[in-house]
């Protein structure tokens, strides 16, 4: 039974990301250098955060305040990930048979995706090794749904990193300051919202999450030069 949690918890939250690197980026190995790169960033961001928070020290009690400078980090070094691209597309020209500028929103993707992975690692390995045996929670309050809603909500991290990154690489060329507020708000704002999980809502923070996912997906397919009709044609044959 534990080991039945154990897969079908890792493959609700990793099985749509690893189709979506199967399909999309493992075809060019530029693309899995890149998805690298950005996994290091996001990396470099947790280890900034936990310098800041071994450092205040009154500061440690307040889980909220260790949230917000998180994603401020986050997304400072989603910044510098997208400076050090646009600096390396005369090289990246170089070693990919595509047109770097007309990719941008591909590598906005794969960075996006890259930032996802590596969060939901982090945010979903000791729950999965828990899963695993010799028994799974439940006694003195521990919630029977805990390892599915930590993997529904590992999931839409992963994927809202993805879209995230393709309309913060686009909002940051376009100058849409817009775009990069509702980023970095919707970021705090799902983040802060998984607070209600150790208090007993986890359907209020599931159901907040997956409505920010669809509104952020909704921009990043626009952003990304979407229209209704290629939507339509993904479905429908010709």
């Amino acid at each position: 039974m534990t080991l039945m949690d154990f897969f079908g918890n890792a493959f609700l939250a990793f099985g749509p990301p690893l189709a979506m690197f199967t399909f999309t980026i493992a075809i060019e190995p530029i693309r899995i250098i890149i998805l690298i790169a950005s996994s290091f960033f996001w990396l470099s961001s947790l280890l900034v955060s936990s310098v800041v928070w071994f450092a205040i020290v009154p500061l440690r009690p307040y889980l909220s305040i260790g949230i917000v400078y998180s994603v401020i980090f986050q997304e400072v070094f989603r910044y510098l990930l997208y400076m050090l691209l646009r600096k390396a597309e005369k090289g990246l020209e170089k070693v990919t048979t595509a047109h770097v500028a007309d990719s941008r929103h591909v590598f906005a993707y794969v960075c996006g995706l890259g930032f996802g992975l590596m969060s939901g690692a982090f945010a979903l390995v000791n729950v999965l090794a828990d899963a695993a045996g010799p028994a799974t929670m439940g006694l003195r309050r521990g919630n029977e749904f805990f390892f599915m809603v930590s993997s529904s909500t590992t999931l839409s991290f992963i994927l809202l990193h993805t879209f995230w990154g393709v309309i913060f690489f686009s909002a940051l060329d376009n100058k849409n300051w817009g775009q990069i507020a509702w980023v970095i708000c919707s970021h705090l704002f799902v983040s802060g919202m998984t607070l209600l999980n150790g208090i007993g809502y986890q359907a209020i923070s599931i159901t907040s999450a997956y409505l920010i996912l669809l509104i952020t997906m909704i921009i990043a397919f626009r952003v990304a030069g979407g229209k209704k009709q290629n939507l339509i044609n993904c479905f429908i044959k010709k």
